[in-house]
């Protein structure tokens, strides 16, 4: 998936609209990732109606101040507006923390083509090694909100330490029917994990203990043969 936009340029959404060009930066930033590509315009009404549920999915998957650990996720606006300042209008409305091509980037027209993005808005929501999860996920983004990410998460097999929203989040206590088998999958993991830390801890301190014997064991001898010694001159001048 990072091959994607390596060699291109994304723009992060932020006041000065920083660039990420290099490899580096582009890997740092969706390496691992689940990568939603949202093709929208600004004249199109469906998506100005969508945005605002856009921007709610996604602030509460990626902003501090509604998830304590942010998730592996991505959001990158594909414009197809007719003008520049068309996208800049419907930037102003998007999360800063989206990334976006340039207007006069040509890779906006080859990515609507290699999705075969017909309609807007839609979303092409792809795993880590660049695949297809779903070729538009704006009914389900509509409908089930951030339950989406963790259906996504368990079919991508993305693995994460924390997977709970902050207690901020709205209906906290609804759990999907999969729930169950996502905690298990990560309790497993988790517990091995904790199983060989322990085990290791273990053998380290059975050393430790051991170490510790020898060098009472050794003390021993020592005051012994002190005492022994210091008797023997004793006996030795009472005689």
């Amino acid at each position: 998936m990072v091959d994607l936009f390596l060699n291109r340029v994304l723009v992060e959404n932020n006041w000065d609209q920083d660039e990420l060009n290099t490899e580096r930066e582009i890997i740092g930033i969706l390496e691992n990732r689940i990568l939603m590509l949202f093709f929208a315009s600004a004249e199109c009404g469906k998506c100005q109606d969508f945005l605002p549920v856009l921007n709610d999915f996604f602030k509460r998957l990626k902003d501090p101040a509604y998830i304590e650990y942010p998730k592996l996720l991505a959001l990158v606006y594909i414009s197809l507006d007719q003008s520049e300042a068309q996208q800049g209008r419907f930037l102003k409305e998007l999360h800063k923390r989206v990334l976006f091509l340039a207007f006069d980037d040509p890779y906006r027209k080859d990515l609507q083509a290699k999705f075969k993005v017909q309609d807007v808005p839609t979303v092409v929501v792809l795993r880590p090694d660049g695949s297809v999860l779903s070729p538009n996920a704006v009914q389900d983004i509509c409908r089930f909100g951030c339950d989406c990410f963790r259906d996504w998460q368990e079919s991508a097999e993305l693995i994460e330490r924390s997977f709970m929203l902050n207690e901020e989040f709205d209906n906290l206590n609804v759990r999907t029917v999969t729930e169950p088998v996502r905690r298990l999958k990560y309790k497993t993991e988790d517990d091995k994990r904790k199983k060989q830390w322990w085990k290791l801890w273990g053998k380290g301190r059975d050393r430790s203990e051991e170490e510790e014997k020898e060098d009472e064991e050794e003390a021993k001898d020592a005051t012994w043969d002190r005492k022994r010694k210091e008797g023997d001159k004793g006996t030795w001048w009472r005689r």
